[in-house]
């Protein structure tokens, strides 16, 4: 893989996964460069249709290179493809691919500020015209919130060191390039043992910084529940994450709405038989899936991949399911 370039991960699983019809209506809901795009197209036919979504500017550039009258490109959030499609007039979708985290060429730019090995302005928003970015956040939040951010969503052992040591810092000067703040990192983690010893000191502290600023975790959540009403009976919904933060957020909602009951706890306290239960309105289709050996050789980026695939039944949603008030 060459610097720059985006490899799609579990490309042809998650496709084949879709199960696709010629005629299907389906959503790449992260556009990225474009890979699962193509890749859907290439099964639809003449009266099928691609709706691809993205937060990030330089995915609306490449979009513009897919000249093909069945493919629609909008710049939103995937939690807004619920709007992007009733403007479109689409009222429900046969499949729905998520490819969750961060593309090779937003990490690779230094511009982006995504990364810690190259240095650059430390901004790290997907969307840079949405919300403060990590510069922002990290001059205005407290030891507390920086500690809580790096714990969170970072699953830093030393969060704490290194939130006082961010505190510290920016009282001498403003933290606003991403070789500064890995300096003060590595500076605060020292020389002590880790378990990820073979992982850069300032990995988790960039990871966290990241989520938090795009609302990742969030984002996740809401968007699984907006997007289970959207799917016709037998329509799929296809998942990548990259982190375990992230698969567990899928997992868990999968798990919820593929039980009979459909997770309500009220209803699984009841006597009832089995049978007797409402259906539930999500099928698993099958085990969590990995890339392979020989798919991690050529990208090591994938080797954290998990890919989920759940069917709609014909079974009604509860509405505890798609609750916002319950995903926030």
């Amino acid at each position: 893989m060459t610097h720059g370039e985006h490899v799609p991960v579990l490309l042809h699983e998650a496709v084949a996964g879709l199960a696709l019809g010629e005629d299907s209506i389906a959503v790449d809901g992260t556009f990225g460069r474009g890979g699962h795009s193509r890749a859907i197209l290439a099964q639809l036919g003449a009266r099928g249709r691609l709706v691809a979504l993205d937060r990030d500017p330089a995915a609306e550039c490449a979009a513009h290179a897919i000249d093909d009258p069945r493919f629609v490109f909008r710049r939103a959030w995937f939690s807004d493809m619920g709007r992007a499609l009733a403007e479109l007039g689409i009222e429900a979708v046969d499949a729905i691919l998520l490819d969750l985290g961060i593309s090779s060429p937003q990490i690779d730019d230094a511009q982006r500020g995504f990364s810690f090995r190259a240095d650059g302005p430390l901004d790290m928003r997907m969307d840079p015209s949405r919300g403060e970015s990590a510069a922002d956040f990290i001059a205005r939040a407290t030891t507390r919130e920086l500690t809580e951010v790096l714990r969170d969503y970072g699953e830093e052992r030393f969060a704490a060191s290194i939130a006082a040591a961010i505190v510290t810092r920016r009282g001498q000067a403003p933290i606003e390039r991403t070789g500064d703040l890995a300096q003060i990192v590595g500076q605060a983690v020292g020389a002590r043992t880790r378990r990820d010893w073979s992982q850069d000191p300032a990995t988790r502290t960039f990871q966290a910084l990241r989520i938090y600023v795009n609302r990742e975790l969030e984002e996740i959540a809401v968007t699984l529940r907006r997007a289970l009403p959207l799917l016709r009976v037998g329509g799929r919904l296809a998942v990548i994450s990259f982190h375990s933060l992230e698969d567990r957020i899928v997992k868990q909602f999968f798990a919820k709405a593929s039980r009979p009951y459909a997770g309500d706890p009220r209803l699984s306290r009841v006597p009832l038989r089995a049978r007797d239960l409402p259906g539930a309105p999500l099928a698993l289709v099958s085990r969590a899936q990995k890339p392979s050996e020989a798919e991690i050789a050529v990208n090591p980026r994938a080797r954290s991949a998990v890919l989920r695939i759940a069917e709609r039944t014909q079974h009604a949603i509860p509405p505890a399911l798609i609750s916002e008030s319950e995903a926030l």
